[in-house]
């Protein structure tokens, strides 16, 4: 006999659990470039955070990217104060597993980024990617300008357009202004360059999003 999965549900701030006053322990510095983790970074630069799936997989997509300057992985987009990661999978923080970019603005773009966001996982499953589920899975986009919300509503727009005529139903990625951000444990940090043959369960669509050439729609 076949059980039913039953759905993920976020929390609420009243059942959620509440956290700790002091930050969990994480890395100093970035695995690869050895650069800070947590800053403080170069004038100049420019923050994004996304939400693709399991954080693994969705740092390396990022780090890979020319003008990328530091990435990080945490929890953000839930209730619960400084999570550990087996609290947020057990699903009472409502947080996200999301990825934090650093990048330069003169060398790569925040479309482009977008870009590799929306052609790395696929965003019209909910809170879920491929075999992993659960709330920390979803599809987000948390910007931190209003440059980066319209940049993320036309993009959202224009790949939708795509997915629609390949037979994809409704993007269900969250774009909203990004909430505080609380580093991983040491261990997640870049762990596809600590563990090359670790698992990622990243799988996108296969179709490319034409990020830039679309203007945000009324």
């Amino acid at each position: 006999m076949f059980f039913a999965r039953k759905k993920p549900e976020m929390p609420t701030a009243e059942t959620a659990l509440k956290g700790r006053s002091t930050p969990i322990p994480t890395a100093k510095a970035h695995f690869i470039n050895g650069r800070d983790l947590k800053g403080p970074y170069a004038d100049g630069l420019e923050t994004a955070m996304f939400g693709l799936g399991c954080f693994w997989g969705a740092e390396r997509k990022f780090w890979e990217m020319a003008g990328v300057q530091v990435t990080a992985v945490g929890y953000a987009g839930g209730f619960t104060a400084n999570p550990t990661y087996e609290e947020v999978c057990g699903g009472r923080t409502g947080h996200n597993e999301v990825v934090r970019v650093v990048f330069d603005p003169k060398q790569v773009t925040y479309a482009q980024l977008l870009k590799t966001f929306w052609e790395s996982h696929d965003p019209t499953q909910g809170m879920r990617q491929g075999n992993d589920v659960g709330t920390q899975y979803r599809s987000g986009i948390y910007v931190t300008s209003e440059a980066q919300r319209t940049a993320a509503e036309a993009s959202k727009a224009a790949y939708q357009r795509v997915l629609s005529a390949n037979g994809y139903g409704p993007i269900t990625t969250e774009i909203v202004d990004a909430p505080e951000f609380f580093f991983a444990e040491d261990y997640h940090q870049q762990y596809l360059a600590k563990v090359p043959h670790g698992y990622c369960g990243l799988g996108g669509t296969g179709l490319s999003c034409p990020v830039g050439l679309a203007k945000a729609e009324a």
